[in-house]
This record gives C-alpha cells, structure tokens and sequence, in this order.
C-alpha cells in the first residue's frame, strides 16, 4: 500500500515515496479515524468468529451463508471508508501539490477500486 510522501524520495527516511511523516512516522488519511477503524475492524473480526462458531455448532448451512454476507457488507463497508479518506487525503495532497504525482495516486485508487470490484 502506498501513501504520500511531504518531500523527497522517501530515500532519506526509509519511508514509501508519498508517505506524509510526523515525528511518530507516516501519517495516512486515516489516521484521525484510526480508533473508529480499530473499533470497526474488532467487530468484523467477532463476526468472523462468530461464523467459526456457526460451524463448529453445525448451524444451517444458510444461516450460515446470512452471516457471511454480513461479514462480507462489514468489510466492504470499511475498504469503501478507506478508499475515501484515501481520495480525500492523499490524492488530493497530490493534486495541491500539482506535478506527475497526481497521475500516479489517480492510478493507484483505480487498481485499488478495481481489486474491490473483484471480490
């Protein structure tokens, strides 16, 4: 996964190029939603639980299959939350920032919108 660089390479800093970097290291366009994701992403991992539960009681096979799907909207959800902050934070840092490096994180969500599209 690729972020956004302040300056640089990134050589310098051992960070990916595009990577905005803060005294801690990178920040991402999620980073002050990070415990709201943490939160989210913990509830997606109950229901993933849940399912292995689901199995282990030999629960039927449909209801089952319901709480797949909810675990599958749960992740769809979060990936769709990401991919905005993404745009709102990262690429629209390339835009300010004008240059060649707004083609490549445009680039970079399209592969990242079509990888969702697929599942």
């Amino acid at each position: 996964m690729t972020t956004i660089e302040a300056e640089g390479s990134g050589a310098e800093t051992g960070t990916a190029p595009g990577t905005l970097t803060h005294e801690g290291g990178a920040v991402h366009g999620y980073h002050h939603q990070k415990d709201e994701h943490l939160k989210r992403l913990r509830r997606i991992e109950g229901q993933i639980r849940g399912l292995q539960r689901l199995v282990d009681e030999d629960v039927y096979c449909i209801d089952i299959l319901t709480q797949v799907s909810a675990s599958t909207k749960a992740l769809q959800s979060f990936a769709l939350q990401l991919l905005e902050e993404h745009l709102r934070h990262c690429v629209a840092d390339a835009a300010v920032k004008g240059g060649t490096e707004i083609d490549a994180k445009v680039e970079e969500a399209t592969k990242a919108i079509a990888r969702l599209l697929r599942t």
